[in-house]
């Protein structure tokens, strides 16, 4: 069966992003000029205005920083999802990102947890990246 979710469709300012999340890498913008890190992918350095930006790649940890449990799909193709979590993601390299969180409960999430990303290879063409708890020991 097809996925039915609505999927990434990448253009010139995402595409590095998206070829990176297809090699389970998950990659930032980084400007040139003023050194700063961000996210959601732009062309321009939303900090400086600066187009000059290199793609850098994140450790792939960081901490819940908001969050909200979908208990009703906002569509028929997340219906056998619910209920599932929509959370902010504080990045240790500094940007906030939203995403899913699982590998645990919904009621297991909290505020400040440590999370790590992990990768859903959907088709041959997206692969969506995901954030579950990540282990303190």
């Amino acid at each position: 069966m097809s996925d039915e979710r609505p999927l990434p469709t990448p253009d010139p300012g995402t595409a590095p992003y998206w070829e990176g999340t297809r090699r389970h890498e998950l990659r930032l913008p980084r400007c040139e000029d003023c050194g700063q890190v961000h996210f959601y992918p732009r062309t321009v350095c939303p900090h400086c205005g600066s187009a000059r930006l290199a793609w850098i790649e994140a450790c792939g940890r960081g901490s819940v920083y908001s969050f909200t449990v979908v208990h009703r799909p906002p569509s028929p193709a997340f219906k056998a999802r619910v209920p599932y979590v929509v959370a902010i993601v504080a990045l240790e390299e500094g940007p906030h990102l939203m995403t899913n969180i699982a590998g645990c409960t919904p009621e297991e999430v909290r505020i400040g947890m440590p999370v790590e990303v992990a990768w859903e290879d959907v088709d041959p063409v997206a692969t969506l990246p995901y954030f579950v708890p990540r282990s303190l020991a």
